[in-house]
């Protein structure tokens, strides 16, 4: 999925939506920073794209709850 088509996604969910799956986001990348310590994987790629995907949801959080 490009990143246009996940950001008019993220903009169509609530607040409450988007506080969860910052959390789900932030628990994906735990375990991949763990996986890659431990050596069991070598895909920074997904690493890389998780990290963007929860800094556009971030930024798309604090635009709804400056809105307010």
């Amino acid at each position: 999925m490009k990143s246009k088509e996940r950001v008019r996604k993220l903009r169509d969910v609530s607040a409450d939506e988007l506080r969860l799956q910052e959390g789900e986001m932030d628990e994906q990348m735990f375990k991949l920073r763990f996986q890659f310590a431990m050596g069991q994987t070598e895909s920074l790629k997904k690493m890389r794209e998780l990290r963007k995907d929860r800094a556009r949801l971030l930024t798309i959080l604090h635009e709804k709850e400056s809105e307010k």
